[in-house]
Protein backbone atom coordinates (compact mmCIF):
# COMPACT_ATOMS: atom_id res chain seq x y z
CA UNK A 1 0.00 0.00 0.00
CA UNK A 2 1.10 3.56 -0.11
CA UNK A 3 1.85 5.67 2.52
CA UNK A 4 -1.52 7.34 2.00
CA UNK A 5 -3.68 3.86 2.21
CA UNK A 6 -1.80 2.21 4.99
CA UNK A 7 -3.63 2.85 7.94
CA UNK A 8 -2.94 1.91 11.97
CA UNK A 9 -4.76 3.60 14.88
CA UNK A 10 -3.71 5.89 16.90
CA UNK A 11 -4.39 6.81 20.48
CA UNK A 12 -7.73 8.38 20.25
CA UNK A 13 -11.04 9.03 22.67
CA UNK A 14 -12.89 6.72 21.63
CA UNK A 15 -12.57 4.95 18.42
CA UNK A 16 -9.12 5.01 16.84
CA UNK A 17 -8.98 7.27 14.05
CA UNK A 18 -7.09 5.99 11.05
CA UNK A 19 -3.99 8.19 9.82
CA UNK A 20 -1.49 7.65 7.45
CA UNK A 21 1.73 5.47 8.60
CA UNK A 22 4.62 6.66 6.81
CA UNK A 23 5.14 9.84 5.68
CA UNK A 24 5.92 9.93 1.39
CA UNK A 25 9.65 10.57 0.73
CA UNK A 26 10.50 13.76 -0.64
CA UNK A 27 9.67 13.14 -5.20
CA UNK A 28 13.50 14.29 -5.38
CA UNK A 29 14.99 11.82 -2.65
CA UNK A 30 17.31 14.83 -1.07
CA UNK A 31 17.28 14.87 2.54
CA UNK A 32 15.41 17.87 4.20
CA UNK A 33 17.89 19.81 6.23
CA UNK A 34 15.43 21.73 8.23
CA UNK A 35 14.07 19.64 11.54
CA UNK A 36 17.35 17.86 12.13
CA UNK A 37 19.80 18.40 15.25
CA UNK A 38 23.14 19.75 14.66
CA UNK A 39 24.25 15.93 15.39
CA UNK A 40 21.68 14.93 12.90
CA UNK A 41 22.69 16.86 10.13
CA UNK A 42 26.78 15.76 10.51
CA UNK A 43 26.10 12.21 10.78
CA UNK A 44 23.98 12.89 7.55
CA UNK A 45 26.71 14.56 5.57
CA UNK A 46 28.78 11.87 6.81
CA UNK A 47 26.77 8.94 5.55
CA UNK A 48 26.74 10.79 2.15
CA UNK A 49 30.67 10.74 2.15
CA UNK A 50 31.72 13.29 3.75
CA UNK A 51 34.66 12.27 5.89
CA UNK A 52 34.17 13.40 9.76
CA UNK A 53 36.18 16.28 10.01
CA UNK A 54 34.90 17.92 6.96
CA UNK A 55 31.11 16.84 7.82
CA UNK A 56 31.40 17.99 11.45
CA UNK A 57 32.46 21.35 9.76
CA UNK A 58 30.13 21.74 7.67
CA UNK A 59 26.98 20.72 9.83
CA UNK A 60 28.14 23.90 12.06
CA UNK A 61 28.10 26.05 8.75
CA UNK A 62 24.79 24.47 7.54
CA UNK A 63 23.29 25.05 11.24
CA UNK A 64 24.62 28.75 11.44
CA UNK A 65 22.86 29.96 7.80
CA UNK A 66 19.73 27.77 8.54
CA UNK A 67 18.88 29.01 11.75
CA UNK A 68 20.54 32.09 12.17
CA UNK A 69 20.62 33.64 8.54
CA UNK A 70 17.56 32.26 7.07
CA UNK A 71 19.35 30.99 4.04
CA UNK A 72 17.30 27.89 2.25
CA UNK A 73 20.10 28.19 -0.98
CA UNK A 74 23.43 26.72 -0.63
CA UNK A 75 24.86 28.80 -3.36
CA UNK A 76 24.80 31.78 -1.39
CA UNK A 77 26.33 30.37 1.75
CA UNK A 78 29.58 32.30 1.38
CA UNK A 79 32.25 29.97 3.83
CA UNK A 80 31.25 27.07 2.00
CA UNK A 81 33.51 26.14 -1.08
CA UNK A 82 31.95 26.79 -3.82
CA UNK A 83 33.08 23.41 -5.41
CA UNK A 84 31.08 21.73 -2.62
CA UNK A 85 27.68 23.51 -2.70
CA UNK A 86 26.54 21.42 -5.92
CA UNK A 87 27.73 18.40 -3.88
CA UNK A 88 25.37 19.75 -1.01
CA UNK A 89 22.87 20.83 -3.30
CA UNK A 90 22.41 17.91 -4.87
CA UNK A 91 21.94 15.47 -1.85
CA UNK A 92 20.19 17.79 0.64
CA UNK A 93 17.28 20.63 0.60
CA UNK A 94 16.41 23.54 2.80
CA UNK A 95 12.79 24.41 2.19
CA UNK A 96 9.71 26.13 3.86
CA UNK A 97 6.12 24.80 4.00
CA UNK A 98 4.61 25.88 0.45
CA UNK A 99 2.26 28.74 1.07
CA UNK A 100 -1.24 28.31 -0.80
CA UNK A 101 -3.25 31.07 0.78
CA UNK A 102 -1.95 34.07 3.35
CA UNK A 103 -4.77 35.78 4.99
CA UNK A 104 -4.69 39.16 6.80
CA UNK A 105 -7.39 39.95 9.64
CA UNK A 106 -8.64 43.66 10.19
CA UNK A 107 -7.28 43.17 13.52
CA UNK A 108 -3.89 42.19 12.21
CA UNK A 109 -3.83 38.59 12.71
CA UNK A 110 -2.11 36.56 9.89
CA UNK A 111 -3.19 33.20 9.07
CA UNK A 112 -1.55 30.97 6.64
CA UNK A 113 -2.98 27.82 4.71
CA UNK A 114 0.13 25.71 4.23
CA UNK A 115 1.09 22.54 2.02
CA UNK A 116 3.42 19.71 2.94
CA UNK A 117 5.42 18.04 0.75
CA UNK A 118 3.18 15.28 -0.01
CA UNK A 119 0.19 17.03 -0.65
CA UNK A 120 -1.34 17.70 2.97
CA UNK A 121 -2.68 20.82 4.26
CA UNK A 122 -2.33 22.07 7.65
CA UNK A 123 -2.55 26.30 9.30
CA UNK A 124 -0.43 28.33 11.22
CA UNK A 125 -1.35 32.24 12.52
CA UNK A 126 0.02 34.39 14.18
CA UNK A 127 -1.26 37.09 16.60
CA UNK A 128 0.52 40.25 16.96
CA UNK A 129 0.02 42.47 20.25
CA UNK A 130 1.82 45.99 21.26
CA UNK A 131 4.65 44.36 23.06
CA UNK A 132 4.67 41.07 21.37
CA UNK A 133 3.74 38.71 19.13
CA UNK A 134 2.47 34.74 19.42
CA UNK A 135 2.85 31.99 16.39
CA UNK A 136 -0.08 29.12 16.92
CA UNK A 137 1.94 26.60 15.02
CA UNK A 138 0.17 23.28 14.60
CA UNK A 139 1.59 19.90 15.33
CA UNK A 140 -0.60 17.06 13.15
CA UNK A 141 -2.73 17.74 9.62
CA UNK A 142 -5.92 17.50 11.28
CA UNK A 143 -7.25 15.99 14.36
CA UNK A 144 -7.60 13.30 16.60
CA UNK A 145 -9.70 14.46 19.41
CA UNK A 146 -13.18 15.22 18.13
CA UNK A 147 -13.92 17.98 20.81
CA UNK A 148 -17.13 19.18 20.34
CA UNK A 149 -17.25 22.98 20.38
CA UNK A 150 -14.08 22.84 17.87
CA UNK A 151 -14.03 23.06 13.87
CA UNK A 152 -10.61 21.66 13.67
CA UNK A 153 -11.60 18.45 15.17
CA UNK A 154 -14.67 17.90 12.55
CA UNK A 155 -11.60 17.13 10.41
CA UNK A 156 -9.69 13.92 10.34
CA UNK A 157 -6.63 12.74 11.50
CA UNK A 158 -3.98 12.66 8.25
CA UNK A 159 -0.65 11.94 9.76
CA UNK A 160 1.57 13.69 12.29
CA UNK A 161 3.69 16.40 11.05
CA UNK A 162 7.51 15.93 11.16
CA UNK A 163 9.60 18.52 12.61
CA UNK A 164 10.48 19.79 9.52
CA UNK A 165 7.16 21.19 8.72
CA UNK A 166 6.88 22.22 12.68
CA UNK A 167 9.86 24.16 12.53
CA UNK A 168 9.27 25.41 9.23
CA UNK A 169 6.14 26.96 10.17
CA UNK A 170 8.34 29.17 12.72
CA UNK A 171 11.30 30.05 9.91
CA UNK A 172 7.91 30.88 7.29
CA UNK A 173 6.90 33.10 9.85
CA UNK A 174 9.95 34.88 10.59
CA UNK A 175 10.26 35.09 6.87
CA UNK A 176 7.05 37.26 6.54
CA UNK A 177 7.81 39.46 9.51
CA UNK A 178 11.84 39.96 7.93
CA UNK A 179 13.27 38.61 11.35
CA UNK A 180 16.70 37.51 9.47
CA UNK A 181 19.55 37.35 10.90
CA UNK A 182 17.99 36.00 13.88
CA UNK A 183 18.38 38.78 17.09
CA UNK A 184 17.27 37.92 20.88
CA UNK A 185 15.90 41.41 20.62
CA UNK A 186 13.79 43.08 18.95
CA UNK A 187 11.71 40.50 17.38
CA UNK A 188 7.97 40.43 16.53
CA UNK A 189 7.84 36.72 16.85
CA UNK A 190 8.27 36.77 20.94
CA UNK A 191 6.21 33.52 21.46
CA UNK A 192 5.14 30.40 20.43
CA UNK A 193 2.32 27.97 21.62
CA UNK A 194 1.39 24.66 20.16
CA UNK A 195 -2.03 25.09 19.82
CA UNK A 196 -2.49 25.01 16.35
CA UNK A 197 -4.22 22.02 14.44
CA UNK A 198 -3.99 18.97 16.23
CA UNK A 199 -3.06 17.58 19.69
CA UNK A 200 0.92 18.05 20.58
CA UNK A 201 0.85 15.54 23.14
CA UNK A 202 0.11 12.37 20.32
CA UNK A 203 3.19 13.90 18.02
CA UNK A 204 5.16 13.80 21.35
CA UNK A 205 8.92 12.88 19.64
CA UNK A 206 8.31 15.14 16.64
CA UNK A 207 7.29 18.19 18.69
CA UNK A 208 9.91 17.60 21.33
CA UNK A 209 12.98 17.48 18.92
CA UNK A 210 11.27 20.38 16.62
CA UNK A 211 11.10 23.17 19.94
CA UNK A 212 14.62 21.80 20.91
CA UNK A 213 15.85 23.34 17.93
CA UNK A 214 13.59 25.91 18.24
CA UNK A 215 15.07 27.15 21.76
CA UNK A 216 18.35 26.37 21.04
CA UNK A 217 20.27 29.65 22.01
CA UNK A 218 22.47 28.82 18.65
CA UNK A 219 19.33 27.99 16.62
CA UNK A 220 15.89 29.62 16.80
CA UNK A 221 16.96 31.10 20.27
CA UNK A 222 13.75 31.25 21.74
CA UNK A 223 13.36 30.92 25.73
CA UNK A 224 11.43 27.62 26.66
CA UNK A 225 9.61 30.38 28.91
CA UNK A 226 8.20 31.93 25.72
CA UNK A 227 6.61 28.35 24.70
CA UNK A 228 3.37 26.89 25.58
CA UNK A 229 2.31 23.75 24.38
CA UNK A 230 -1.18 22.99 25.06
CA UNK A 231 -2.78 19.75 25.43
CA UNK A 232 -6.35 18.44 26.59
CA UNK A 233 -5.14 16.06 28.45
CA UNK A 234 -3.11 13.05 27.17
CA UNK A 235 -2.18 12.48 30.72
CA UNK A 236 0.45 9.35 30.06
CA UNK A 237 2.78 12.05 28.40
CA UNK A 238 2.93 15.06 30.68
CA UNK A 239 5.38 14.57 32.59
CA UNK A 240 7.56 13.28 29.62
CA UNK A 241 6.66 16.57 28.36
CA UNK A 242 7.62 18.25 31.55
CA UNK A 243 10.68 16.65 31.90
CA UNK A 244 12.22 16.15 28.12
CA UNK A 245 10.64 19.40 26.66
CA UNK A 246 10.20 21.72 30.13
CA UNK A 247 8.04 24.97 28.47
CA UNK A 248 4.52 25.91 29.85
CA UNK A 249 1.46 24.15 30.13
CA UNK A 250 -1.55 25.11 28.61
CA UNK A 251 -4.66 22.40 29.46
CA UNK A 252 -7.80 22.75 27.53
CA UNK A 253 -10.53 21.80 30.37
CA UNK A 254 -13.32 23.52 29.54
CA UNK A 255 -15.57 21.86 31.76
CA UNK A 256 -15.64 20.81 35.75
CA UNK A 257 -18.00 17.87 35.67
CA UNK A 258 -17.80 14.42 34.08
CA UNK A 259 -20.88 14.61 32.21
CA UNK A 260 -20.05 17.67 30.47
CA UNK A 261 -16.34 16.97 29.80
CA UNK A 262 -17.03 13.65 28.42
CA UNK A 263 -19.16 15.28 25.75
CA UNK A 264 -17.17 18.21 24.51
CA UNK A 265 -14.15 16.88 24.98
CA UNK A 266 -14.48 13.39 24.73
CA UNK A 267 -10.70 12.57 25.13
CA UNK A 268 -12.12 13.08 29.22
CA UNK A 269 -13.58 9.14 28.71
CA UNK A 270 -10.01 7.83 29.03
CA UNK A 271 -8.51 10.12 31.56
CA UNK A 272 -10.83 12.37 33.81
CA UNK A 273 -10.50 15.21 35.23
CA UNK A 274 -9.15 14.36 38.64
CA UNK A 275 -6.17 12.24 36.88
CA UNK A 276 -5.82 15.17 34.44
CA UNK A 277 -5.19 17.97 37.24
CA UNK A 278 -2.98 15.84 39.69
CA UNK A 279 -0.73 15.12 36.25
CA UNK A 280 -1.01 19.08 36.24
CA UNK A 281 0.22 18.82 39.80
CA UNK A 282 2.98 17.02 39.36
CA UNK A 283 3.88 19.07 36.39
CA UNK A 284 8.01 19.40 36.16
CA UNK A 285 8.66 23.24 37.07
CA UNK A 286 5.40 24.06 37.17
CA UNK A 287 5.39 27.25 40.36
CA UNK A 288 3.97 30.75 40.87
CA UNK A 289 5.99 32.07 37.99
CA UNK A 290 5.09 29.54 35.78
CA UNK A 291 1.92 28.96 36.43
CA UNK A 292 -0.39 25.78 34.52
CA UNK A 293 -2.84 27.92 32.20
CA UNK A 294 -6.20 26.50 31.95
CA UNK A 295 -8.39 27.36 28.74
CA UNK A 296 -12.00 27.42 28.90
CA UNK A 297 -14.50 27.76 26.50
CA UNK A 298 -17.46 29.58 27.02
CA UNK A 299 -20.20 27.64 25.94
CA UNK A 300 -23.96 29.43 26.95
CA UNK A 301 -25.98 27.01 29.13
CA UNK A 302 -23.69 24.27 28.92
CA UNK A 303 -20.32 24.66 30.85
CA UNK A 304 -20.65 28.30 31.94
CA UNK A 305 -23.37 28.91 35.47
CA UNK A 306 -21.76 30.41 38.99
CA UNK A 307 -22.13 26.86 40.12
CA UNK A 308 -19.27 26.06 37.79
CA UNK A 309 -16.74 28.99 38.26
CA UNK A 310 -16.65 28.25 41.87
CA UNK A 311 -16.14 24.08 41.03
CA UNK A 312 -13.18 25.59 39.21
CA UNK A 313 -11.87 27.79 41.97
CA UNK A 314 -12.47 24.65 44.62
CA UNK A 315 -10.69 21.95 41.97
CA UNK A 316 -7.48 24.52 41.18
CA UNK A 317 -7.16 24.60 44.84
CA UNK A 318 -7.91 21.18 46.00
CA UNK A 319 -4.65 20.35 44.09
CA UNK A 320 -3.14 23.21 44.91
CA UNK A 321 -2.43 24.29 41.39
CA UNK A 322 -0.50 27.49 40.50
CA UNK A 323 -2.92 28.20 38.09
CA UNK A 324 -4.44 30.92 35.39
CA UNK A 325 -7.39 30.15 33.61
CA UNK A 326 -8.15 31.56 30.26
CA UNK A 327 -11.43 32.30 29.40
CA UNK A 328 -12.28 31.68 25.59
CA UNK A 329 -15.37 33.38 23.88
CA UNK A 330 -17.05 30.58 21.86
CA UNK A 331 -15.83 31.20 18.67
CA UNK A 332 -18.96 30.00 16.03
CA UNK A 333 -18.60 27.83 12.76
CA UNK A 334 -21.08 26.74 10.06
CA UNK A 335 -22.79 23.52 11.92
CA UNK A 336 -21.92 24.20 15.16
CA UNK A 337 -24.13 22.90 18.75
CA UNK A 338 -23.04 25.74 20.60
CA UNK A 339 -23.67 29.19 21.16
CA UNK A 340 -21.25 31.95 22.79
CA UNK A 341 -22.06 32.58 26.58
CA UNK A 342 -23.52 36.27 27.10
CA UNK A 343 -20.97 38.95 28.00
CA UNK A 344 -22.61 39.06 31.12
CA UNK A 345 -22.36 35.79 31.79
CA UNK A 346 -18.59 35.47 30.82
CA UNK A 347 -18.27 38.42 33.28
CA UNK A 348 -19.99 37.11 36.02
CA UNK A 349 -17.63 33.86 35.37
CA UNK A 350 -14.83 35.87 35.09
CA UNK A 351 -15.30 37.46 38.72
CA UNK A 352 -15.94 34.22 40.61
CA UNK A 353 -12.78 33.05 39.57
CA UNK A 354 -10.88 36.76 40.44
CA UNK A 355 -12.51 36.64 43.50
CA UNK A 356 -11.06 32.83 44.48
CA UNK A 357 -7.80 34.55 44.19
CA UNK A 358 -7.03 32.83 40.77
CA UNK A 359 -6.38 35.28 37.48
CA UNK A 360 -9.05 34.49 34.69
CA UNK A 361 -9.07 37.17 32.39
CA UNK A 362 -11.16 37.12 29.20
CA UNK A 363 -9.39 36.24 25.91
CA UNK A 364 -10.59 38.60 23.50
CA UNK A 365 -11.36 36.84 19.81
CA UNK A 366 -8.51 37.68 17.35
CA UNK A 367 -8.76 36.77 13.50
CA UNK A 368 -13.09 35.63 13.27
CA UNK A 369 -13.08 37.19 10.18
CA UNK A 370 -10.27 35.17 8.51
CA UNK A 371 -11.62 31.88 10.44
CA UNK A 372 -8.29 32.36 12.60
CA UNK A 373 -9.34 32.51 16.06
CA UNK A 374 -9.65 29.44 18.39
CA UNK A 375 -11.24 26.21 17.55
CA UNK A 376 -11.62 27.83 13.67
CA UNK A 377 -8.59 26.56 12.25
CA UNK A 378 -8.87 24.86 8.84
CA UNK A 379 -12.68 26.20 8.08
CA UNK A 380 -11.24 28.27 5.69
CA UNK A 381 -9.84 26.01 3.11
CA UNK A 382 -12.75 23.27 3.34
CA UNK A 383 -14.52 26.46 1.70
CA UNK A 384 -12.57 25.96 -1.23
CA UNK A 385 -11.60 22.74 -3.58
CA UNK A 386 -8.81 21.45 -3.76
CA UNK A 387 -9.11 22.10 -7.33
CA UNK A 388 -9.76 26.17 -6.90
CA UNK A 389 -6.53 25.79 -3.90
CA UNK A 390 -4.71 24.64 -6.39
CA UNK A 391 -5.07 26.92 -9.10
CA UNK A 392 -4.87 29.86 -6.92
CA UNK A 393 -1.28 28.67 -5.98
CA UNK A 394 -0.17 28.16 -10.16
CA UNK A 395 -1.73 31.47 -10.82
CA UNK A 396 0.85 33.05 -7.63
CA UNK A 397 3.74 31.37 -8.73
CA UNK A 398 3.26 32.55 -12.44
CA UNK A 399 2.96 35.86 -11.18
CA UNK A 400 6.58 35.24 -9.32
CA UNK A 401 7.92 34.18 -12.45
CA UNK A 402 6.97 37.10 -14.33
CA UNK A 403 7.99 39.46 -11.90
Amino acid sequence: MSADTSLMPIPGPIDPVPVARPVTPRADGRVELVGLARDAIRDALEEAGLEPRQAKLRAKQLWHWIYNRGVSDISLMTDIAKVQQPWIAERFIITRPEVIEAQVSTDGTRKWLLRTHDAHDYEMVFIPDADRGTLCVSSQVGCTLNCRFCHTGTMRLVRNLEPAEIVGQVMLARDALGEWPSAPEGRMLTNIVMMGMGEPLYNFENVRDALKIVMDGDGLGLSKRRITLSTSGVVPMMARAGAEIGVNLAVSLHAVTKEVRDEIVPINRKYGIEELLQACADYPGANNARRITFEYVMLRDKNDSDADARELVRLIKHYDLPAKVNLIPFNPWPGATYECSTPERIRSFSNIIFAGGISAPVRTPRGRDIDAACGQLKTASQKKSRAELDRLAEEKQAALEAE
